[in-house]
C-alpha cells in the first residue's frame, strides 16, 4: 500500500481492528508509525466475527469498561474517520439455565454498572419477548443489555487505516515479519525496518510473532466456525430480522439476525469430535432452545481463528526491559475493544497514565505462563 521505509519510531505488527486502531492513535499523536500486515488489512480474526459490538461481558467488568469506551468512539467514528459504520442496535441477551449463573450475575452486577455497562436481569418470559424464537421453558432467566450494535468490521479497519495514513502512518500489506532483532530491526521479505519500538497486535499469531523477538505471549489460536440457517419459516413477529444477539451461557451457542437468515456459532468440534457429530449437537440444542428452528438446515458461513488468553481477558502492556509492546489475546471480542486498546497503547508508549489502570491487562498476571515478561 505504501513505499517501504527503512526506519520508524514505532512499528505495529498486525492489520486487523486492533493494529489499525493502534496505528491510527499513534500517528494522530505525532508518532512516526509503520504497520505491517502479512496479508490484506482485516483478513485475519477481524474477518471471522459475528459483526456485533457490545458492552456486556459476563464475568468481566474490566472488558466491559474497555467496550463501553470503545462504543462511544464508534458512535463518533464517521465524524473522526469519514467512514460510517452503519451501527444498528440489536441488543444482547444472555440466557441462564442454572441458578448459579443467576447468582453470578447478581454478584457482579454492581461492578458491571460501575464499569458503565447497561445490563439487567430479566425473567424467562421477558427474554422470550425480546427474542420471540426462544422457548421460555428452556431458561430460568436472562441478562439483557440494550447496548449492542450490528456493524461492518471491515469498515472499522478501513476507517482506522485511512485515518492513520492521513496522519502520516505507512501501511504495508503482504508483508510478513520473519524476524525481530534485539535492536528493534524488524525483518520482512520486502526489506528490514529499524524501529525504536515494536508493537505486536498480530491476533492469533501473536505468540509466534512475539517469539521472533524472544518474547513469550500466552496467546492461543482457537478455531471458530459460523453457520447460516435457511430463512426461518416464521411469522413477521418472529422474523430473523428482529432478533437480538443471543448467547446460551451454558453451551456457548449464539445466534443473531443475518438478513433473512440466522447466524449461528458454537465454536468448533472438540478434539475427539467429528464435524458431523458437532453439527448434530449444535442442531439439537438449537431446536431445543428455539423450537421454530428445530430441524432447520444450516450451511457453512465462514470460519477463522480467534486469539485467546488464559483467562479470556485482553493482554495489553509492554515488556519490562525492552521497547516491545503488545495488544493481543482478546478472546473474540477484539472488535468491541479496539478503540480503547489503541488509546492505552498510545499512552503507555508515551509514558502517560492511560484512562484505566493497565495493571489488570498486563501479561504479568500470568507469571507461570509468561516468564519472559516478568
Amino acid at each position: 500500500m505504501s513505499a517501504h521505509p527503512t526506519r520508524t519510531d514505532t512499528l505495529v505488527i498486525g492489520g486487523g481492528v486492533i493494529g489499525t486502531s493502534i496505528a491510527c492513535h499513534l500517528a494522530e499523536a505525532g508518532v512516526g508509525t509503520v504497520l505491517v500486515e502479512r496479508g490484506t488489512l482485516g483478513s485475519g480474526s477481524s474477518a471471522a466475527t459475528a459483526g456485533v459490538v457490545r458492552t456486556y461481558f459476563p464475568g468481566s467488568p474490566l472488558t466491559g469498561s474497555l467496550a463501553v469506551r470503545s462504543l462511544a468512539a464508534y458512535h463518533s467514528f464517521a465524524e473522526r474517520t469519514g467512514t460510517p459504520l452503519g451501527l444498528q442496535r440489536v441488543g444482547f441477551l444472555v440466557l441462564f439455565t442454572e441458578e448459579r449463573q443467576v447468582e453470578d450475575f447478581r454478584r457482579e452486577h454492581s461492578a458491571q454498572r460501575a464499569a458503565g455497562v447497561q445490563v439487567e436481569l430479566v425473567t424467562a418470559a421477558e427474554a422470550a419477548r425480546l427474542n420471540p424464537l426462544l422457548d421460555e421453558r428452556s431458561v430460568l432467566a436472562a441478562a439483557w443489555s440494550p447496548e449492542a450494535y450490528a456493524c461492518d468490521p471491515a469498515a472499522i479497519v478501513r476507517g482506522y487505516a485511512a485515518a492513520a495514513q492521513e496522519a502520516g502512518a505507512v501501511l504495508l500489506t503482504d508483508t510478513p515479519v520473519t524476524g525481530i532483532d534485539p535492536d528493534g530491526r524488524v525483518r520482512t521479505p520486502r526489506g528490514d525496518v529499524l524501529a525504536e519500538t515494536v508493537v505486536c497486535a498480530a491476533g492469533p499469531w501473536s505468540t509466534a510473532v512475539a517469539a521472533l523477538g524472544d518474547v513469550h505471549l500466552p496467546v492461543s489460536a482457537d478455531p471458530i466456525e459460523l453457520l447460516l440457517t435457511d430463512p426461518p419459516d416464521t411469522s413477521p413477529a418472529t422474523s430473523a430480522a428482529t432478533l437480538p444477539m443471543t448467547l446460551h451461557a451454558e453451551s456457548g451457542l449464539r445466534i443473531r439476525a443475518w438478513r433473512d437468515r440466522v447466524l449461528v456459532g458454537m465454536g468448533r468440534p472438540g478434539p475427539d469430535e467429528s464435524r458431523q457429530a458437532w453439527l448434530g449437537r449444535l442442531s439439537r440444542l438449537l431446536g431445543t432452545v428455539y423450537p421454530a428452528l428445530d430441524g432447520i438446515r444450516v450451511h457453512r458461513g465462514w470460519s477463522g481463528a480467534l486469539e485467546a488468553s488464559p483467562d479470556g481477558g485482553a493482554l495489553i502492556g509492554r515488556h519490562p526491559s525492552r521497547p516491545f509492546f503488545y495488544a493481543a489475546g482478546f478472546s473474540g471480542p477484539g472488535l468491541c475493544q479496539a478503540p480503547a486498546a489503541g488509546e492505552i497503547v498510545r499512552d503507555l508508549l508515551a509514558g502517560k497514565q492511560p484512562w484505566t489502570d493497565p495493571a489488570g491487562l498486563s501479561a504479568d498476571r500470568f507469571p507461570a505462563v509468561a516468564p519472559s515478561l516478568r
